[in-house]
């Protein structure tokens, strides 16, 4: 899968999310998935895989440190997890939970790597995406900006040998959706609105958010998975 393909996929991905909501987890399947056949076929044999939408179509709990942790894509190999994929795909009201998704990734990625299971993360998000209200009401337009960035650029600094809260790769992904021509008044209204395009084309974001260090890895789907398959096959 290169990154034109990604790119697909996460569109399919969010068509699924308008078409069943935000609680459904079949945008989940499309991605994950996607995501899972890619790597494990990149490995080859020996190697087989669990996630949303493969085989028996499960998540596999694996053994943390603390506590087992439900692991998104889990790598397997001779019948032993030896790798997990986290995948992540924002589309709405991120500003309140910014800082609750990056602390919940430092520590679910420190509970599975002092597991002695390499721990690997990917974070999709919108560059400009909508904020809702409790009602569905939408309220404005949220960016993801170079504020919004720091801490993953600050995190691709970190010496993943020594810092065991980081993953050992994240693919950052940045998307451009096209621009509504309309105002946008209700979760409804956007719904519809992305719906009815005859071309949904997601495209990769242009915004320029600083230089990312080799933890992190920005808006280059191929480059990540190389690294991931690369790691595990010679761990």
């Amino acid at each position: 899968m290169d990154n034109h393909e990604f790119l697909k996929v996460i569109s399919n991905s969010f068509k699924k999310f308008l078409e069943t909501g935000s609680r459904s987890n079949e945008k989940l399947k499309i991605l994950h998935s996607a995501i899972a056949t890619d790597i494990v076929n990149r490995l080859g044999n020996g190697y087989s895989v669990h996630s949303l939408g493969i085989g028996k179509g499960q998540e596999m709990k694996v053994n943390g440190r603390y506590i087992d942790k439900t692991v998104d894509i889990t790598i397997m190999k001779a019948g032993k997890p030896i790798a997990g994929i986290a995948v992540k795909f924002v589309m709405q009201n991120y500003s309140q939970n910014s800082n609750n998704y990056f602390e919940n990734m430092l520590g679910e990625t420190a509970n599975i790597r002092c597991g002695k299971i390499p721990y690997f993360q990917i974070f999709i998000i919108p560059d400009k995406l909508p904020y809702y209200k409790k009602d569905g009401t939408f309220q404005k337009w949220e960016t993801f900006t170079v504020h919004n960035s720091h801490k993953y650029k600050v995190l691709s600094q970190d010496n993943i040998e020594t810092s065991i809260h980081t993953p050992t790769k994240t693919l950052l992904f940045v998307i451009k959706l096209p621009e509504p021509t309309k105002p946008i008044l209700n979760k409804q209204e956007y719904k519809e609105y992305y719906t009815n395009l005859k071309c949904l084309n997601v495209e990769t974001s242009q915004e320029v958010y600083g230089i990312f260090e080799s933890a992190v890895i920005y808006n280059n789907y191929e480059d990540f998975a190389n690294k991931v398959v690369h790691y595990i096959q010679f761990m």
